[in-house]
């Protein structure tokens, strides 16, 4: 055991070494402030997304109280079987995955080849990352994000706050959306009483119990996008969410609140495949998209219309997309036989180069109206015995010309990539029947 003396001798021997240590470390320090007041380019490149995320809080905070909403919205929770049925993952419309889907890419890549402006890319982006209606110089970056697709897109699109940052609808001389995003702190909602917490303040919205909320960004689905309510004989009173956002009681909150307030699903279910079709005959009368013939048979000719009608629901059947989709009214003249006499047939819908150029048309099915596509076929003198058939037909996304397919499969890094981006223009641009009409002549 060393005395006092050893002790001083070995502490007096030791000093400089200690005062060399706290030296380097003090100049480590140093560096290590430097090094935090000059970021890196990696890290400065990503203050635009924390720029945005002050506004936008990211959802994953969200999740800490609202862990059931949360799952919902993210498509982790009670994934029914609609969603594999048809091997396609659109039957529940998970507005989770609204920026990072891989068919959103694709639409997104393929609508690029275009070169449209900057005012019409920030048009596409403003439902799908509604933030870019806030932070417009932003806009340019997200689609890069997503471009590159996967892990790379750190920003969110329809995020929690993206959707209670809404304190009403507004006229939008520019096209849609009509929303009205309150870039603050506080959080809107459907509740007259909202629970005071210590994370956010909290106000209720009218908007929140209407469908101009939800027809802000599916505008293809009613006539007037300002209206509250959802017209409509059979379903009077009914609007978007008491379908699309399940109803049960509970509270909106893990930790707290009053557990017979009625609470709404995030995950939004809703159909785009007619297989799936409801039940409820009654619904399916003012949904469901219907034709019918008038026809006039003439002297080597046969003229008439297609009356495509819809009732009067205002839902424009099958999807959530007001913009992309596209109709197909093909009438052919049949003998007995089957053999084909002669045939028409009439798109309706906007090419890739067409999009977000101009005003946004009105989608040839739509609530409480009827069109009417005249026809002209060439027929024997002699009708007797001939059939003619008139069908309707949908394709949720345009069919690009050889030339942009291969313009942005050119873009794509792999041939993996390229195979997947095939398969996706293949499966959403192909024709899919709806409905059809015969009639014997």
């Amino acid at each position: 055991m060393m005395n006092e003396f050893d002790c001083r001798k070995v502490w007096a021997l030791n000093l400089p070494l200690l005062f060399l240590g706290s030296l380097v470390l003090a100049l480590s320090l140093a560096g290590s402030v430097g090094a935090q007041a000059e970021p890196t380019a990696a890290e400065a490149d990503q203050s635009w997304i924390e720029e945005i995320e002050k506004i936008f809080i990211p959802s994953e905070q969200c999740k800490q109280c609202h862990d059931r909403h949360y799952e919902e919205w993210k498509g982790m929770r009670e994934q029914t079987m609609d969603l594999k049925t048809f091997g396609r993952v659109d039957g529940a419309l998970l507005h989770g995955t609204a920026l990072t889907s891989p068919v959103f890419q694709t639409v997104l890549g393929l609508w690029l080849q275009t070169k449209p402006d900057a005012d019409q890319r920030n048009r596409c982006l403003s439902c799908h990352a509604p933030s870019v209606t806030v932070f417009p110089q932003h806009t340019d970056r997200i689609i890069d994000q997503v471009m590159k697709g996967g892990k790379h897109v750190i920003v969110e699109g329809i995020s929690c706050s993206a959707c209670h940052l809404i304190s009403g609808t507004q006229e939008n001389p520019n096209g849609h959306p009509t929303f009205k995003i309150s870039a603050g702190a506080t959080i809107f909602g459907p509740y007259a009483e909202p629970d005071e917490n210590l994370v956010h303040p909290s106000k209720q919205a009218g908007v929140y119990k209407g469908a101009h909320y939800c027809a802000s960004c599916h505008f293809g689905k009613v006539k007037d996008v300002m209206r509250e309510d959802i017209p409509g004989e059979i379903l009077k009173g009914t609007i978007c969410q008491d379908c699309h956002m399940e109803q049960s009681t509970g509270s909106s909150t893990s930790q707290r609140g009053a557990l017979t307030r009625p609470i709404g699903r995030h995950w939004f279910q809703g159909i785009v495949i007619p297989g799936i079709m409801l039940s409820n005959r009654n619904l399916q009368a003012e949904w469901f998209s219907r034709v019918d013939i008038d026809v006039k048979p003439g002297q080597g000719v046969i003229e008439g219309e297609v009356l495509v009608r819809n009732g009067a629901l205002p839902h424009t059947f099958p999807g959530g997309d007001p913009v992309l989709k596209q109709f197909f009214v093909t009438i052919v003249l049949k003998t007995k036989a089957g053999e084909i006499v002669d045939q028409y047939e009439e798109r309706f819908g906007k090419t890739f180069e067409e999009l977000l150029r101009g005003p946004i048309p009105r989608p040839l099915v739509n609530g409480g109206t009827t069109r009417h596509i005249s026809f002209s076929l060439k027929s024997p003198s002699d009708t007797k015995g001939l059939v003619l058939e008139a069908a309707l037909s949908y394709a949720l996304i345009p069919n690009p010309t050889a030339e942009l397919k291969a313009a942005y499969l050119a873009t794509l890094p792999t041939d993996k990539d390229r195979e997947k981006a095939e398969a996706i223009i293949q499966d959403y641009s192909a024709p899919r029947l709806l409905t059809f009409r015969t009639m014997n002549l």
